[in-house]
């Protein structure tokens, strides 16, 4: 369901954010270290802690300011890993 919205989003955010889904049927250990208890989840991470997650479906613009928002105060793009778990 969010499939087309996060592949659309990671087009526009390459070079400045790694963006990257997950099927958690077939990830149920890392559904679990992240709390993840609703699909869609989205989390963002920065410096390999979790700064940002929602639950829930949002649109492509919702997901990009998500994102800005994290881009903005990061000191350099390698330290920001976006990933949104999602059940595919």
């Amino acid at each position: 369901m969010m499939t087309p919205t996060i592949d659309a989003v990671a087009d526009e955010f390459v070079g400045k954010a790694k963006i990257g889904k997950l099927n958690v049927d077939d990830n149920g250990q890392t559904a679990m270290r992240y709390n993840v208890r609703g699909i869609p989840t989205l989390l963002v991470f920065k410096g390999g802690q979790v700064v940002a997650q929602k639950v829930g479906a949002m649109g492509k613009g919702d997901v990009q300011k998500l994102i800005n928002e994290h881009l903005d105060s990061a000191p350099a793009v390698s330290s920001l890993v976006s990933s949104i778990t999602i059940r595919a």
